[in-house]
């Protein structure tokens, strides 16, 4: 296990107990999931830590995260909404009124697909907007960073939140992201008090929507192939590990065990 410049010391991990993590090009690689990374997740749910995958995913995948995968909550469209399973049934906590979001959704989907129309259809509303609840989703790969940021800049412009990830253009409207909602689940759901946030809590991410994460969670990492965005970040993570990806993720993980002294 290598990290690029630093590396954490067992006793800056030693009482970890909840890890927060991106799913896309941090769990997965080029879009599946390594053997190596899914058991990593089940080495640290075996030993007690709670995993909370945070997300600008659909709800879709939500649901199906929380059934099939050994985490304990998912925070799902970049804070929208928390999901865990209570007494056998699968359960969402929206951000603010559930039916509210739904509707704001719906008028920003509709003034997404207009704003796109106009600039000639070259982005593309992501594939799996139907399973959105209340976030629109755009796809971005295969689109220079100067064109992103524009179209960022444009429904910014519309009054839109914005976040941009390794392979979408995040937005709603609303005044929540995945810090705000990553502290709530923690105080209100797992009834974490504020002072022991730092050291009970870590973060994995690898892209620019990561970045209130970075600020939030003093124990945080960077898988490597968040290196060429370090630049554009307000908050950077304090570790990155030397292996990119799901693997990289698999590293942090072995690392954060081994601080706990439960590596086998």
């Amino acid at each position: 296990m290598t990290f690029v410049n630093l590396a954490p010391s067992a006793a800056e991990l030693q009482h970890v107990r909840y890890l927060f993590t991106d799913i896309d090009d941090t769990l997965t690689t080029e879009g599946k999931l390594l053997p190596q990374t899914y058991n990593a997740l089940w080495d640290l749910s075996r030993v007690g830590i709670a995993v909370v995958p945070v997300t600008g995913g659909s709800a879709g995948w939500c649901e199906h995260i929380v059934r099939a995968w050994p985490v304990a909550a998912v925070i799902g469209e970049s804070g929208a909404y928390s999901v865990t399973r209570r007494h056998g049934e699968v359960v969402f906590d929206y951000w603010e009124d559930g039916a509210l979001q739904v509707e704001r959704q719906r008028r920003h989907l509709q003034a997404m697909q207009h704003l796109i129309a106009q600039k000639g259809g070259t982005f593309k509303i992501a594939h799996d907007q139907v399973f959105r609840l209340a976030d629109v989703a755009i796809d971005i790969q295969g689109h220079n960073a100067h064109a992103v940021e524009e179209l960022a800049a444009e429904i910014r412009a519309m009054g839109g939140t914005v976040a941009i990830s390794s392979i979408h253009i995040n937005t709603w409207i609303g005044d929540y992201d995945k810090r705000a909602m990553s502290e709530r689940l923690l105080t209100s759901m797992f009834g974490v008090h504020p002072d022991e946030l730092p050291s009970a809590t870590a973060f994995v991410g690898d892209s620019r929507n990561d970045a209130p994460m970075f600020g939030f969670i003093p124990n945080s990492f960077g898988v490597s192939n968040i290196v060429p965005v370090l630049p554009h970040l307000q908050h950077v993570p304090k570790w990155i590990s030397a292996q990119p990806a799901g693997l990289g993720f698999a590293d942090i993980a072995r690392t954060i065990l081994d601080a706990m002294g439960t590596s086998q």
